[in-house]
């Protein structure tokens, strides 16, 4: 099991978009309805930092989706 320091920034951006994923699925919300969520119109933030393509959450996005979600902002950075 990989532990946090043993990351690279990349790969905790990955792991981050992972567990996003992860919690907004198990809440059985879609890509746009957290986006609106979160107060964006479109999906592309959540779509491309979910896969880790050219985008990463910033922590007022994370606060957000937290919120949205109902769930500890630091769920996000869970690494199992």
């Amino acid at each position: 099991m990989l532990e946090r320091n043993q990351l690279s920034i990349e790969e905790l951006h990955t792991k981050i978009g992972e567990n996003v994923k992860k919690y907004r699925e198990l809440k059985g919300m879609s890509q746009i309805e957290l986006s609106q969520g979160i107060g964006h119109s479109a999906t592309t933030i959540i779509s491309l930092s979910e896969i880790g393509k050219r985008k990463h959450f910033n922590i007022e996005q994370l606060h957000k989706i937290s919120i949205a979600l109902d769930i500890d902002v630091c769920k996000f950075f869970e690494i199992e």
